[in-house]
């Protein structure tokens, strides 16, 4: 993939100050400074302006209190500038006026797509919460079914599965505007550039040639590697890639089939031909050993095209009996 001309942001993780600490400190202040207003009715008006302004201006600071649950990251930035990233699950204070960034939830209407979503890329629902936190939990991405052309030409359809995760929550926010957008599109265009490499299915049998449907496995895993180096600048991982769908096209299923069944029908009849043959030798090398009977080469070959006959017809044989000479 080739590098874009982006501005490349190394990830900084924060250690921030704990957040229970914090909000009993902030307590233990407002309690003060309520006391010293307290005081300053009785003694002094500066002790009064100081002790609420002090009050008042402790309430700024419960902004900067944040839980994070397990397999969750917050990615903050500071008046327009990256601030820094927490990766670790608690409750943590920050900077008061740093806000966490994540362009997937400005989005109104979008939300994460889950392992429950079986027929689009995304479920639309409303965006949950305004936390703007960034998921690092496993996730499935079901990719729609598109119709491309094998490598001899053919309408296929098919879709995959793709299991992935936020392993960088700061090249994810950063670097590309929507990291699911952008694992769904390149998950489309791996999926095309994939499928063109190679035949939907061999005429021969004994082919070692590498097929969508008999080396499916094998061509997931090549997906899966050409897939995560297209998202590797997005902070993505790419665990596994499995085709969930493939299936010729409408206009071509038909006459497939067709084509699989002659298949069919010609294999078989190979080897009842094979079968016939041996039974016929077998039969003839036996009344020549046991000399039940003498026959001729002009009766043996009338002895193996009746064998053959009633051997490799697929309708039950009428037998006739004849009462006079063979000869």
């Amino acid at each position: 993939m080739n590098e874009l001309n982006t501005n490349k942001i190394e990830t900084k993780i924060l250690k921030p100050f704990s957040g229970i600490a914090a909000i009993f400190l902030i307590i233990l202040a407002q309690i003060l400074s309520a006391a010293l207003s307290i005081a300053g009715m009785f003694f002094s008006g500066w002790l009064l302006l100081v002790g609420a302004t002090c009050f008042c201006l402790l309430f700024l600071l419960y902004p900067g209190i944040r839980v994070l649950n397990p397999n969750e990251a917050l990615v903050l930035t500071l008046f327009g500038k990256y601030y820094g990233t927490i990766t670790d699950s608690g409750c943590f204070f920050v900077h008061p006026f740093s806000k966490a960034f994540n362009h997937v939830c400005d989005q109104e209407g979008f939300s994460i797509p889950s392992t429950a979503s079986t027929h689009e890329n995304t479920n639309k629902v409303p965006s949950p919460s305004a936390s703007k936190k960034v998921s690092t939990k496993i996730m499935t991405l079901n990719n729609q079914k598109q119709k491309v052309n094998d490598i001899l030409g053919n309408p296929v359809i098919i879709g995959a599965v793709v299991i992935w995760n936020v392993s960088d929550p700061t090249r994810a926010v950063f670097h590309v505007d929507n990291y699911v957008q952008f694992l769904s599109t390149q998950c489309d265009s791996t999926i095309r550039n994939t499928a063109r490499l190679y035949p939907y299915d061999t005429v021969e049998t004994d082919s070692d040639e590498k097929t969508l449907r008999g080396s499916s496995l094998e061509i997931a895993e090549n997906m899966r590697a050409e897939l995560q180096a297209k998202v590797k600048d997005a902070g993505l991982t790419i665990h596994e890639v499995r085709i969930t769908h493939l299936s010729y096209s409408e206009e071509i299923a038909a006459a497939m089939l067709q084509r699989q069944q002659a298949t069919a029908i010609i294999a078989a009849r190979q080897k009842i031909v094979e079968g016939a043959v041996s039974m016929v030798k077998m039969a003839i090398d036996q009344l020549n050993e046991e000399e039940i009977v003498l026959l001729d080469e002009e009766r043996k070959a009338a002895m193996v095209s009746n064998l053959l006959v009633v051997l490799c017809g697929n309708k039950d044989a009428q037998p006739i009996v004849n009462s006079g000479s063979i000869y």
